[in-house]
């Protein structure tokens, strides 16, 4: 099949085929100090417990646990927020919502996308000479000048948003189910409100929609494959390179065709994540074949489980949110609980960074921004502030200390969208509002506000089952340094360089590759 002709962005060499037509890998020959790469996995829906070198209960990630022996794990290392888009933007700005504009999630009528005077980590290394990829999950915009290829992104192979955000000719597990595709002229049967049925999912490679709807089966071999020969052809080509893969693992549906009837009988989710553990192993195998000692490999995840999906969802490991079950709903994904926000996280980088270390420093997604600009010798966008910071010190063993003070933005289950009511000082953190987001049955925690908050002691309650009492000494000596860290963000953000998403809709900007067909199937059913 010919190649389709794009006239934007950068034309790649001859040797490239189809593959890249968008990259220039070629390499100028000028001598110039070597830069090292990058390769961001960013896992979806992915618990903290699930993670085998974090005391799982069950091993099914044998390639992140060699890796963690092999680098360093991060046990107190968080999502920038708890739910998808904000997190991302988050990952790839260094700038928590209320600066980059994005406090929620984009639809798949969504007009717009991370704001575009927002400069994103792609768009830095890009004007460092870098060659950037992005594989998997976007969902900072597809429409026009928000889709990837216009985000910094050289090369993009993926879909744009959630994978449970349109349908499939194949559905996998989901609770509750969703229908496949309706084909010819049958209208899609009714299906449950949180089910995408009238267009199919996407696949795009750059600016072209390859499949409609996705084969979900084939999906993790196909990343594997697009990471590895992009991993392939930059290293060869002499230039650093920047791969970001936005895994669809742990979020549903999880494949149908994963192997459910292995001895023991394991659970669909177990499956799932034995086979995202192995697309992981396959990255890391091509990066130990071509550029292992020159490049930095960084796992984590957005969020944490999403606990509505009952059998479906990860696990939150020690950081139940008692105090939260008590009163109702989940305290995981899309609430500022641990189990939420608390996400595995490790970096490897042989000679670089030490073997078989566990490092308890509080560090976000929020410093991958500023800790890989650092790495590459290159310089921080101006005129606006950043929420993250170069990490290079822990990673190097050189220091243990990460953060002193951290936000978790609301996401979903309380509060308004972005705004900063939950407060990490140290080891304790403070609630200036709970709730709890849809549980497995179907309960919602309601939404209280708390004046003066509540405030916990991680150290010695990871579970938050108890806050420190008002009347204590303890509480009395946190609640001034709460305050004034939660003032001083605020009037920072005040004066700082803010942007504003545009979150208007309109049906007309759907990914649909054939509209004169049902649900946009490329090919008539």
């Amino acid at each position: 099949m010919a190649c389709p002709f794009l006239k934007v962005l950068l034309v790649g060499v001859s040797f490239l085929g189809c593959l890249y037509p968008l990259v220039d890998f070629s390499f100028s020959g000028e001598t110039r100090e070597q830069k090292p790469n990058f390769v961001i996995i960013l896992a979806d829906d992915m618990g903290w417990g699930d993670l085998g070198a974090n005391w799982a209960e069950t091993k099914d990630t044998a390639n992140l646990d060699k890796m963690a022996a092999e680098g360093m794990r991060f046990v107190d290392f968080h999502a920038a927020a708890s739910t998808c888009s904000p997190s991302r933007a988050a990952l790839l700005t260094g700038r928590l919502g209320l600066r980059n504009g994005v406090p929620h999630n984009f639809a798949v009528t969504s007009v717009g996308g991370l704001p575009l005077n927002e400069t994103t980590l792609a768009e830095v290394l890009q004007r460092a000479g870098y060659v950037t990829g992005l594989i998997g999950k976007w969902h900072l915009g597809h429409h026009g000048s928000y889709h990837p290829n216009f985000r910094g992104f050289d090369y993009y192979f993926g879909i744009p948003y959630s994978h449970d955000m349109g349908c499939t000719d194949t559905p996998g597990y989901n609770h509750p189910p969703c229908p496949a595709c309706p084909r010819g002229g049958r209208p899609s049967r009714n299906p449950e409100k949180d089910c995408h049925s009238d267009v199919a999912l996407p696949l795009y490679e750059n600016l072209s929609i390859v499949e409609q709807p996705v084969n979900l089966s084939g999906l993790t071999q196909k990343y594997a494959e697009k990471a590895t020969q992009f991993i392939q052809r930059a290293s060869a080509s002499g230039r650093p390179f920047l791969l970001y893969v936005g895994l669809a693992h742990m979020h549903v549906p999880l494949s149908r065709t994963l192997p459910s009837a292995e001895p023991g009988g394991r659970r669909p989710y177990s499956a799932a994540l034995r086979e995202m553990d192995s697309l992981v192993g396959q990255i890391k195998d091509k990066v130990d074949l071509t550029a292992k000692n020159n490049t930095f490999l960084w796992f984590t995840g957005d969020n944490g489980p999403w606990a509505q999906k009952c059998e479906l969802a990860g696990s939150v490991g020690p950081f139940t949110g008692s105090w939260q079950t008590r009163q109702g709903g989940s305290p995981a994904k899309q609430t500022t609980w641990e189990g939420g926000h608390r996400v595995p996280a490790l970096a490897y980088w042989p000679s670089r960074v030490p073997v078989n270390v566990t490092s308890t420093a509080l560090l976000s997604v929020l410093d991958i921004f500023p800790t890989v600009v650092a790495l590459a010798g290159a310089s921080l966008p101006q005129g606006r502030h950043f929420d993250g910071l170069d990490a290079s010190e822990v990673l190097f063993g050189r220091a243990q200390a990460g953060h002193r003070v951290l936000f978790h933005p609301n996401s979903g289950a309380a509060g308004e969208d972005g705004a900063l009511q939950t407060v990490r000082v140290e080891r304790y953190k403070a609630f200036f509002i709970t709730g709890g987001a849809r549980a497995c049955d179907g309960s919602v925690g309601p939404e209280w506000h708390h004046e003066p908050p509540l405030i916990f002691n991680l150290d010695d309650d990871a579970a938050e089952a108890a806050p420190l009492d008002r009347g204590s000494a303890e509480y009395q000596r946190v609640l001034p340094e709460v305050r004034a860290a939660l003032s001083e963000v605020l009037e920072d953000i005040a004066g700082d360089n803010t942007s504003r998403a545009d979150y208007s809709q309109d049906p007309s900007v759907t990914p649909c590759c054939n509209p004169h067909q049902t649900a946009c199937r490329c090919q008539a059913a």
